[in-house]
């Protein structure tokens, strides 16, 4: 067996999901020998949606995918979409070809490890064909265990080598539970018990991990909000707030706002989430508990700080104040219920419609959507001025239906994201939100779309912009992020897609037709959009 086989099969029996990628020369027969021990591949047409494929389907699938590259430009390609991976802790394999240590002349020569340490990845390599088997296993166990991207270089010189045979495949467990020091986990019951207006900001370390959260938020009588990256954790929850921060309704942030104990659980708690800061009180007390150290009061200033993972950390207090017969009402009761059963969602606040002209008000056609779409969505969205509307109004069943690939903030990663969630989960229809400019930008990997006959929904929302831009330096020479308006339902159609331009909620008839018939294509909605004068949560943004 040569070493190029010895990965691909290797990892193919420590478990790697799904890979994607673009194959060259370089990187052909690990990718053949990926396929070869069962791995399915997919094949992108650009590195950079590649990329975002494998990102999403580790984020919604809970396994480690792998992407497959070519040596030098490969590389490149897909590196903005590798730095969301790594800034996320995604647990992701990508396998990069590399040229020859004694190729210093070659077209595709550039120092793969210090880029890969440049954008926050794990550098590692295949070192020769006698330590091969080991390098894998070792690649594979930092990105399961330690939740990390990993940049995983295979020198081509070595690729053709025989390799000796391999040992047994070891089974890879998960990332080792982290307990709390008792005397953390009483500080923190303690702060909880003299609590009278608790909220829980859950985060990404948090997913998955909801019902050890509500037990401690019933007995504390703790409101449940997310970080946008959490969305859907506390979906079907009466006394959820749902996202915290720029995407706030007004009752959830002036909830937040007015709460004396704030506990993030595996969440930053940085600006996103608490709009600089301004969505806590001068006098809530605040805590931070996440696997981490270094997470802890990263952001802003803390008043405890836990080292432990989610699940246990709750579990723990928990104990604690039943122990105590604790039990409080909290921020909860009747009134407060009723409240939030009428208006905590951005669809039951009303608005003005600035529909007309021949473009439709972004939140009445986003309102729209979510009355038409399926309830088992798992929608993704990209980057721009419009990406507070498909995040706020389409709901989504839990934490694995929503996915948010704003760590690096980056136009143009959506339709990747939404390929490889849909990949992940497939008993769910796909949806996209997305700005005509990040559509623009990946619009070569749609033909992966229709080529793997996904049910996609494409939500464009066009104002032939780049939204934010325009809204942010008002009155500059604004030429150069305007653009002349582009029939997107006719370019999809071009690709094999079914498009649909709406303008007026009318037109959204295109969708539940679409909706009703075999879904054998992805469909394309080009939404002309009317100028929302910035969107709400666009001034916080740029707070930076």
């Amino acid at each position: 067996m040569k070493v190029a086989e010895l990965v691909g099969r290797t990892l193919a029996d420590l478990g790697v999901g799904m890979a994607f990628g673009v194959v060259g020369s370089g990187n052909f027969e690990v990718t053949n020998a990926l396929r070869a021990a069962g791995v399915r591949f997919v094949a992108a047409r650009h590195e950079g949606g590649a990329a975002s494929m494998a990102d999403a389907y580790a984020r919604m699938s809970g396994q480690v995918s792998a992407l497959s590259l070519h040596q030098g430009c490969g590389l490149t390609n897909a590196i903005t979409g590798i730095t969301e991976a790594a800034k996320s802790r995604t647990p992701m394999v990508v396998v990069a070809a590399d040229a020859a240590a004694a190729a210093v002349l070659s077209n595709f020569k550039i120092d793969q490890d210090a880029l890969g340490v440049a954008v926050g990845t794990v550098a590692d390599r295949v070192h020769s064909a006698e330590s091969a088997f080991a390098d894998t296993i070792r690649a594979f166990r930092t990105a399961r265990q330690e939740n990390r991207t990993v940049v995983f270089s295979l020198p081509i010189d070595l690729q053709q080598q025989e390799a000796p045979t391999p040992g047994e495949v070891p089974e890879v467990p998960g990332p080792a539970p982290i307990r709390p020091e008792t005397a953390v986990s009483d500080e923190l019951a303690e702060l909880l018990s003299e609590a009278r207006r608790p909220v829980f900001i859950a985060g990404r370390g948090a997913r998955g991990q909801a019902t050890a959260l509500r037990a401690l938020a019933d007995v504390t009588g703790a409101l449940l909000a997310t970080s946008a990256v959490a969305n859907g954790l506390f979906h079907d929850d009466p006394w959820s707030l749902g996202i915290s921060g720029g995407f706030s309704s007004p009752l959830t942030a002036e909830l937040i706002a007015d709460a004396d104990l704030v506990v993030g659980w595996g969440c930053a708690l940085n600006m996103w989430t608490t709009r600089h800061g301004k969505l806590l009180g001068p006098r809530a007390r605040l805590v931070q508990v996440d696997r981490e150290q270094a997470a802890l009061g990263a952001h802003r200033p803390i008043d405890l700080g836990v080292v432990g993972d989610v699940a246990a950390t709750a579990v723990d207090v928990l104990e604690l104040l039943e122990a105590r017969g604790h039990k409080a009402e909290g921020y909860r009761g009747p009134e407060l219920a009723a409240r939030l059963a009428a208006e905590v969602r951005w669809n039951d606040v009303a608005h003005l419609d600035n529909s007309g002209d021949g473009r439709i008000d972004a939140r009445t056609l986003s309102a729209r959507l979510d009355e038409l779409l399926p309830a088992q969505r798992v929608v993704s969205i990209d980057s721009g001025n419009f990406m507070g509307y498909p995040s706020a109004y389409l709901s989504v069943p839990d934490e694995n239906g929503f996915c948010f690939t704003q760590a690096y903030q980056c136009v143009g990663l959506g339709l990747g994201t939404a390929i490889g969630a849909a990949l992940a989960r497939p008993d769910r229809l796909p949806v996209l939100g997305v700005g005509d400019g990040g559509f623009h930008m990946a619009i070569s990997d749609l033909e992966t779309a229709v080529r793997l006959r996904l049910p996609l929904v494409v939500v464009v929302y066009n104002d032939a912009a780049y939204g934010a831009e325009v809204h942010h330096f008002g009155d500059a020479d604004l030429d150069t992020v305007r653009f002349p308006d582009t029939d997107l339902a006719a370019i999809a159609r071009g690709f094999g897609c079914s498009g649909v331009t709406v303008r007026t909620p009318g037109d959204l008839a295109g969708v539940t037709k679409w909706l009703g018939g075999p879904r054998e294509t992805p469909l394309v909605i080009d939404a002309k959009v009317s100028d929302d004068g910035g969107s709400w949560w666009l001034a916080e943004a740029f707070g930076h």
